[in-house]
């Protein structure tokens, strides 16, 4: 649908004059302020919003949606931080509990070795902080990965053990990011960074680091030149207003820095956590906050939903709120979301199976590199 008949169409439907303002601002690529942000988040139907986010994704990426083969390695769950929302982790003094593991480098290097006749190009890197895992230690394994696999993309570490790292190795995080990257490291994923509103951080994850150094944490890698991405924990006991927060300190430092390759509004569950009391929150409120991280977020150029933590026809949807990239095939390597209930509790996809879910509904599948490079074009691939 042409701009002009957008316009006419929200002129004509919505009667409150400020949601109209706002959306004109949306439309013409104005940026919009927090207190607009949260005024649209509040007043703007689901329907209001995906016309909205939809319309600046078809605009930035038409039908293109991008995904990845990657595969993920945990090495541990054991972590010295005690998160009221995770449930995959375990405490130092679990470590003979029956659902902790402690990968040894062999393990390690005998999962990435299982690809070598496969087309995958990436592997992610993420667990709990285990005290004996420091800088040294994942600078050698990630040393020794790319000797066995010198082009696989190596996306490493949440800035909370990366943070861990830099505190115990007593270096900056600029000297911690170097030498990983010297190691062969190629970016960063978006965990640990939750909310960043300090008041709800101190419930939910009070003794791992702080906003502060999440986002100091990120700029240093951008510094070296290190891209990542960044996420946000969505339906606990936050309000909109903390999300807006979240989303503008992001739009902050990426306008210093243009470091993020995308966001990933990951959302809540509530299953063997110490918040399971509370409710998780609907599909609706699902595609709520992704059309407002497409609205908000004008120099990010990727949203992203993590197929295993959505679930797949949860992810069909977000391909009209303003969402152009699912992830990768993963190939059931990991357990983060699967312990915390996620419908996906053998999280994997083959590329045939993400082919067919992206063109189901209308969208044309690309296979993309951990930078965004596009590798192949599926549109016209027949599936049989």
């Amino acid at each position: 649908m042409k701009l002009e008949s957008i316009n006419a169409l929200i002129e004509s439907s919505i009667k409150d004059v400020k949601l109209v303002k706002i959306s004109k601002k949306v439309l013409s690529k104005q940026r919009i302020s927090s207190e607009e942000a949260l005024y649209l988040y509040n007043n703007g139907e689901l329907g209001f919003l995906g016309v909205l986010a939809n319309t600046i994704r078809e605009d930035r990426h038409g039908d293109k949606t991008y995904f990845n083969k990657n595969f993920h390695v945990e090495p541990t769950n054991i972590c010295v931080y005690d998160c009221k929302f995770c449930s995959y982790s375990k405490m130092l003094r679990e470590k003979d509990d029956y659902e902790a593991w402690e990968l040894s480098e062999e393990d390690i290097y005998k999962a990435v070795k299982a690809y070598n006749d496969s087309d995958i190009t990436e592997v992610h890197i993420v667990g709990g902080v285990h005290p004996k895992m420091g800088l040294e230690y994942f600078r050698n394994l990630i040393s020794n990965i790319k000797a066995i696999r010198p082009n696989l993309h190596v996306k490493a570490f949440t800035a909370v053990e990366l943070e861990y790292m830099a505190r115990k190795a007593k270096v900056s995080y600029k000297e911690c990011l170097q030498i990983l990257k010297d190691a062969g490291q190629g970016s960063l994923p978006g965990g640990g960074a939750e909310i960043f509103d300090e008041t709800i951080r101190e419930q939910i994850c009070k003794d791992k680091c702080t906003s502060s150094q999440w986002l100091e944490m990120h700029e240093a890698a951008h510094s070296v030149g290190m891209p990542s991405n960044a996420t946000m924990l969505y339906g606990h006991i936050e309000s909109y207003e903390h999300l807006i927060d979240h989303m503008n300190r992001l739009r902050d430092l990426q306008d210093r820095t243009g470091g993020f390759n995308a966001f990933i509004p990951l959302k809540f569950r509530n299953k063997n956590n110490q918040m399971s009391d509370i409710e998780e929150v609907s599909v609706i409120e699902d595609l709520k906050v992704f059309a407002m991280a497409r609205i908000f977020l004008d120099n990010f150029n990727h949203i992203k939903a993590y197929w295993p933590m959505i679930g797949r026809k949860t992810a069909q949807l977000l391909l009209s709120f303003g969402v152009n990239d699912i992830d990768g095939t993963v190939d059931d390597s990991t357990k983060i979301y699967s312990m915390a209930g996620a419908e996906e509790q053998k999280p994997v996809m083959t590329s045939e199976q993400m082919i067919k879910l992206i063109k189901d509904v209308n969208r044309q599948p690309i296979e993309r590199d951990s930078i965004y490079n596009e590798l192949n074009d599926y549109s016209k691939v027949e599936l049989t």
